[in-house]
């Protein structure tokens, strides 16, 4: 059977990925967002009325090789495998399609590499959680991870929250099993299956922390997975209720690992992280070898950093992940007021009776978005809140990787406080470190010390993460794109008006730079030769 045959894919999968593909989030298990891609330019023509800067070199401007209608939002970046682009957004272009005229959700698009053409799509519906209490209301936002290409399967965390193993063929080559319910699947609940066609997803199994572990999801379900060895680690999405008071759900596991092959669960967190949970568990994991040890890095919604060893094997029974070590993120300053702990959301700034200012000054606690990118020996990990809270002051973490036990005080190898909160993963490349903040600040500090070399004000919200490639710096706000150069000294080499945010991540693969905004994908070559 060919799902047996999945074995030996995932053994060969570093054969069957193309050399400048870039098949998940941040590129490698380490989760540093740099391409070694060369020849990529500093400015296209997002409209026919655009003009590049006084001065480029031709060979800077790039040409447009095509874009691709997305629908509503686009939060996770696309990822690019084997001759298709895999990228989710929601349900709003689906309009069209009689079958699913009433979908309001998530859609992962698989789109071929050399023409944005569609070569099958997966709409996810909505579903409503039986919890009372709960607030999963965020689904419309579209599937907010990053899919994960390994071999011949493709990952997503769905917007419904479930986790899914996708064929990257889709049903062209018929319709893979165990599942073989996709009929049902995009219809939902209550409703009769659609009839198949060529054009739509291949699902192969699919794991839901809902129904399986008692998990409840807060506004949104988003996490780009790892897969080490055969197994997929993920974070749950597990989060608070509706008032923003109780944790509804302390036992469920904020971090599991799954059978990569079939979806079963092999192992889960047992630090009680939900039980500390600010607000909801979004952050993806990341992995790498310190010290001879495969250590994979989680950042908490409790604000802690954990460092657990990875899984050599896929375990008969489900295991308890082993912690290594777990590093504070928030210092005493950040949690207290006057020797009492500060409550999570006396700084939303949506209540009346809220101190903050929205100016990036307010101080209190955060939790961990963004993910801890591992680089010679180090971790780093900004801390933030949901964007909708306001500003406030973050913190960015650099973190000795080899100790063991509680490496708050150990571990530190320095703090950088100037950027405010952050969902922002930071990059590291060259001996400095470039990290973003919600007010849309890019920071350039050194990546030994945190001393700071500048400051760019891009002048509108930033979610995403910066990516480095062949000397540039790409970062997306609310309203423009910004190309600059990379090193200590700051040069702004191009702005661009994209029609609409670009709060998603820009990635690199195969000469072509690809920026997708809340509107359109778009697939931009080198310069004119190229």
């Amino acid at each position: 059977m060919r799902f047996v045959s999945v074995l030996s894919v995932f053994v060969l999968m570093v054969h069957s990925v193309w050399a400048g593909d870039w098949p998940q989030w941040g590129l490698k298990n380490e989760r540093n967002m740099v391409s070694p891609e060369k020849g990529l330019c500093a400015y296209f023509n997002t409209s026919d009325n655009a003009k590049a800067p006084e001065g480029m070199s031709a060979d800077l401007v790039g040409r447009v090789l095509w874009k691709a209608r997305l629908g509503a939002f686009a939060y996770g970046n696309p990822t690019v495998a084997d001759g298709r682009v895999f990228v989710g957004t929601d349900t709003q272009t689906l309009s069209g399609d009689a079958r699913l005229k009433s979908v309001r959700g998530g859609l992962l698009k698989c789109l071929d590499e050399a023409s944005g053409e569609v070569l099958w799509q997966l709409p996810v519906r909505r579903r409503t959680l039986s919890i009372p209490g709960s607030l999963f209301t965020q689904q419309h936002l579209g599937i907010c991870s990053s899919p994960t290409v390994y071999g011949d399967r493709v990952y997503i965390v769905a917007s419904n929250a479930e986790i899914l193993c996708l064929d990257v063929n889709g049903q062209t080559d018929g319709n893979d099993g165990p599942f073989k319910n996709e009929g049902a699947f995009m219809a939902g609940a209550g409703k009769p299956p659609i009839e198949l066609n060529a054009k739509d997803a291949d699902i192969v199994w699919r794991f839901d922390p809902v129904e399986s572990l008692s998990v409840c999801p807060h506004d949104a379900a988003s996490c780009s997975v790892l897969i080490h060895r055969g197994m997929l680690y993920t974070s749950t999405s597990n989060g608070i209720d509706k008032p923003h008071k109780k944790i509804l759900s302390p036992e469920a596991p904020a971090l599991i690992v799954l059978d990569a092959r079939t979806g079963r669960l092999v192992a889960r967190e047992d630090e009680q992280i939900s039980s500390r949970l600010y607000h909801t568990q979004w952050s993806p994991p990341s992995m790498a070898k310190v010290a001879g040890r495969e250590l994979i890095f989680f950042g908490g919604g409790d604000g802690v950093c954990y460092a657990f060893e990875a899984l050599q094997k896929i375990p008969d029974e489900p295991v308890s992940l082993k912690k290594v070590w777990s590093y504070e993120g928030n210092p005493d300053a950040y949690k207290y007021d006057n020797g009492e702990l500060i409550d999570f959301y006396r700084g939303d700034k949506r209540k009346s009776s809220s101190p903050n200012k929205n100016d990036g000054k307010y101080l209190g606690p955060n939790q961990i978005i963004a993910t801890p990118v591992y680089h010679e020996g180090r971790v780093y990990v900004a801390m933030g809140q949901d964007p909708a809270h306001g500003r406030g002051k973050g913190l960015l973490h650099c973190i000795d990787a080899s100790g063991r036990g509680d490496i708050t005080k150990s571990g530190c190898v320095w703090t950088y406080d100037g950027l405010d909160r952050s969902l922002s993963t930071p990059t590291i490349a060259e001996g400095c470190v470039y990290a973003v903040d919600v007010a849309g600040r890019l920071h350039c500090v050194d990546a030994d010390t945190g001393k700071c070399y500048w400051i760019f004000e891009s002048g509108s919200e930033a979610w995403g993460t910066p990516l480095i490639a062949d000397g540039k710096i790409y970062l997306g706000n609310k309203s423009k794109l910004f190309v600059l150069k990379q090193g200590k000294q700051k040069k702004l080499l191009a702005e661009m008006k994209m029609g609409s945010s670009v709060f998603s991540t820009l990635i690199a693969a195969n000469g072509v730079l690809y920026v997708a905004s809340n509107r359109y994908l778009w697939a931009v070559g080198g310069g004119p030769n190229r």
